[in-house]
């Protein structure tokens, strides 16, 4: 065996988790820097009514696309890198790049608003750290962010059971959070939040808070991501559904007692993470304190699955010869190191660029947020394509089909209204990415002796690169804001 092991061996030595575990990383995913701002988020878009359809459907829209990923598990065992994989099943292989690239490149944009959040919190007592986005945050981040690298290089098993530990740990003031602002409650304050007229129509109301849920629900589908892991197939789709139900209680229910304690135009106004704001408000200092620590511990617990989930990512479609051979060594500990070092890379890369966004947090989290809806999109539109064909589907009963279809539809549906929602300038400026990314697959096809793009292929190349040309120009222009 060479030193760091080669992929003929990887699949022996894949290390198993348990429901419990699977179950903890898509709970310790979803609940990491956004809930933390959701009270700003939501303040600065919508009022209650607003939140409330909100979340109904970001809940029922990502609930779809919760049982997409835990059908598929079921039907497509073989395909354990989920995101990835589907699209390549179902639309090709540079679709089923575009899909890795994306949700590769959002797991590690979203690492960035991790640092971004913590040096923004200690910012309240370091005003050098300022809100995350000084020289000195930087700095910091970027010793946390390698510090980080190399915990993940002792290996999968070590991570994963400290990240068990900490989804539990970082519940705790969450929780307090809710049960504190129910008791000091005030229906009138929640009473003149109610409508919200003054942010215009309730449908733009609601679709502008989109893509924070489509933020906060990020992980729900990380059981399927980390699949080969687990010790029951059946886990997967478990896990998925298990974590999603505990997280939409938790977000929607920050969300709307944040409205009984202060006017939305005061927590429109407060510094993130705003739920320390709106705890200072309702019980003093010590509530700004409590959040604070939630809030590091819980996004270092998400930052470190996010960082399993991107690398894993690599690994994959490095194993499955849709990335270059390089990301697919792992070492005797099952880490596939070259897939984290190009992850940490990029996150470098992100972090230092937010030096020149206006506002860093919410730059990082609205381009993590688009930069998955391709993949998600992708996946609903896979698994609508299994049942109109019917693969998979021999012998099923006629209830089973009809719910099978609802569900993947209604998921892809919602998926291209999130693509809407988005906006112009944040598709446009994902394509910054895509395009450039298309090197690795280029390198790909070159390692493999093959022609580097088919006719299908060369055309949807070339729209992306027309696409990051345009947006290139938008920046430089100024009409689209970072």
């Amino acid at each position: 065996m060479t030193q760091d092991g080669g992929t003929a061996t990887a699949a022996n030595r894949t290390t198993k988790v348990s429901l419990l575990t699977l179950t903890a990383m898509v709970v310790g995913s979803m609940v990491g820097a956004g809930v933390f701002s959701l009270p700003r988020r939501f303040a600065q878009e919508t009022g209650v009514a607003g939140a409330m359809i909100a979340w109904s459907i970001a809940g029922t829209g990502m609930l779809t696309l919760a049982f997409v990923f835990q059908r598929l598990a079921l039907r497509e065992p073989e395909l354990d890198a989920g995101i990835y994989a589907y699209a390549k099943a179902g639309f090709g292989e540079y679709t089923g790049f575009f899909a890795a690239a994306g949700y590769w490149a959002s797991a590690c944009v979203g690492n960035v608003t991790y640092w971004v959040l913590i040096m923004s919190t200690l910012g309240q007592w370091i005003p050098g750290l300022g809100a995350g986005d000084t020289v000195p945050a930087i700095a910091a981040s970027t010793v946390g962010l390698w510090l980080f690298f190399l915990l993940v290089r002792r290996g999968i098993k070590e991570a994963t059971s400290i990240n068990r530990i900490v989804t539990v740990a970082k519940m705790i003031p969450i929780i307090v959070f809710v049960l504190l602002a129910l008791f000091v409650f005030d229906p009138h304050a929640f009473a003149s939040n109610w409508r919200g007229e003054s942010y215009g129509s309730l449908f733009d109301q609601v679709s502008a808070t989109m893509l924070v849920t489509v933020f906060v629900f990020l992980g729900v589908e990380g059981a399927s991501v980390y699949s080969r892991h687990a010790k029951h197939r059946e886990d997967v789709g478990r896990a998925t559904i298990l974590g999603f139900v505990s997280v939409l209680s938790v977000f929607a229910s920050v969300t709307i007692v944040s409205y009984g304690i202060l006017p939305a135009e005061e927590i429109a106004q407060l510094r993130q993470p705003s739920m320390a704001g709106v705890l200072d408000a309702a019980v003093g200092s010590w509530g700004t304190v409590l959040v604070s620590i939630g809030l590091i511990v819980a996004v270092l617990g998400a930052y470190l699955t996010w960082t399993l989930m991107a690398a894993e990512v690599l690994f994959i479609a490095a194993r499955d010869r849709d990335m270059p051979r390089f990301l697919a060594r792992q070492t005797d500990r099952d880490v596939p190191v070259n897939a984290l070092v190009l992850s940490t890379v990029l996150s470098q890369v992100v972090l230092v660029s937010t030096y020149f966004s206006e506002d860093a947090f919410d730059f990082a989290l609205d381009m993590t947020a688009v930069m998955t809806l391709l993949p998600f999109l992708l996946a609903a539109a896979y698994a609508v394509k299994l049942r109109i064909t019917r693969e998979t589907y021999d012998g099923e009963r006629p209830a089973t089909l009809r719910v099978d279809l609802v569900i993947s539809s209604l998921a892809t549906v919602y998926t291209a209204f999130l693509v809407v929602a988005a906006g112009v300038q944040l598709v446009l400026l994902s394509f910054i990415f895509y395009a450039p990314a298309t090197l690795l697959f280029v390198l790909t096809r070159r390692e493999q002796g093959r022609r580097v793009f088919g006719p299908v292929e060369l055309i949807l190349f070339l729209g992306a690169a027309v696409l990051a040309v345009v947006a290139v120009v938008g920046v430089a222009a100024g009409w689209i804001a970072l």
